[in-house]
């Protein structure tokens, strides 16, 4: 959440830091879930201060007639929310590819991360928490495999662990995490590339989400689905869409299953913020150039109800981030 404070303070010099400037409140008194605390942006002030000093006006007059007018007490809040959904693939793997190192460059206030592929007491999640992340894990019941976590700068008003579906559940596929009226679905999608067996899983798994998201819908309308959904929708989410149109991931009726989910109330935040082709989020371990060619699937997405349409401000794709087959995906929206 990105949070600025404007407070019409004075300060000794247009040095100051902001938790010196008179009549300032101090960090701690804000609400925890404020991020970025400490934004009280002095040098901002003393720019309308100048201004309205050449302007003929009161400095302090001045303040409280702009857009950004509050007395000593009140706080101006501009904020937005940040989100990744990120496949990694193995988290301890990608661990020792630079993960944390990532996440040490604040890229957003929330991670959606699919296929830990481990137990929490397994990662050394310490190195996570320590940078103010808070972490909720939804890991399978199979060692190694599967799994999904959370790692939020905002603590959530409740955190919720699978669907009620059985053998989704004991695959760990699905966390939820509700903050205020917006609820938060990662989801971790099975794939069917092992065989028939898990295809036919696949399709009931999806027929079985559906569900449960329509009748979640009418109780929280505000709703982000994010993860790797192991589907491509649309030709142009694929490299190669002639050459894949038997291959699990682009079929006929997964691509169906997406058309009636984001034609009952969901909107794909990427595509409708990036219309243009050639966007992946996916490339085959089995040939290590088609990344560098940039031959890959976009499979992973960050949805949200119609509610939420009106909110969104930006989506992005990362595939410079390379510690897993995948890459992350961003979605900013104000809230």
């Amino acid at each position: 959440m990105r949070v600025v404070f404007f407070k019409s303070c004075r300060a000794k010099d247009r040095y100051a830091r902001p938790d010196e400037m008179e009549g300032a409140e101090p960090f701690d008194e804000f609400h925890e879930h404020f991020t970025g605390k400490s934004q009280f942006i002095a040098p901002a002030l003393w720019a309308f201060e100048e201004l309205a000093v050449f302007g003929g006006y009161d400095p302090v007059e001045f303040i409280h007639i702009t857009i950004f007018v509050y007395c000593a007490t009140n706080i101006r809040l501009m904020s937005s929310l940040r989100i990744i959904s990120y496949n990694v693939n193995g988290i301890r793997a990608a661990m020792n590819k630079g993960l944390v190192e990532w996440l040490k460059t604040d890229p957003a206030d929330i991670i959606c991360i699919q296929e830990t592929k481990a137990h929490k007491d397994n990662v050394a999640h310490h190195l996570i928490t320590e940078l103010g992340y808070h972490d909720y894990w939804f890991s399978a019941k199979k060692k190694g495999y599967s799994g999904v976590a959370v790692f939020t700068k905002l603590k959530p008003d409740h955190v919720e662990y699978g669907t009620g579906h059985n053998v989704s559940d004991d695959e760990g596929r699905v966390i939820q995490l509700d903050f205020g009226d917006i609820r938060l679905i990662n989801a971790y999608f099975p794939s069917g590339t092992s065989g028939e067996e898990r295809q036919g899983y696949k399709y009931q798994w999806l027929d079985e989400f559906f569900t449960y998201l329509e009748q979640l819908k009418k109780k929280s309308p505000r709703l982000i689905v994010c993860g790797d959904y192991n589907i491509a929708h649309q030709e142009i989410d694929i490299h190669d869409p002639k050459g894949n149109k038997k291959n699990s991931g682009f079929l006929p009726e997964e691509r169906v299953w997406m058309d009636k989910f984001l034609t009952n109330g969901w909107v794909d935040g990427f595509r409708e913020l990036n219309p243009d082709p050639h966007h992946y989020t996916w490339w085959s371990q089995r040939f290590p150039s088609v990344r560098l060619e940039n031959k890959g699937w976009r499979i992973d997405y960050i949805s949200v109800t119609d509610p939420l349409k009106g909110n969104l401000l930006k989506a992005a794709i990362y595939p410079d981030v390379k510690q897993s087959d995948h890459c992350p995906v961003y979605l900013e929206l104000s809230v």
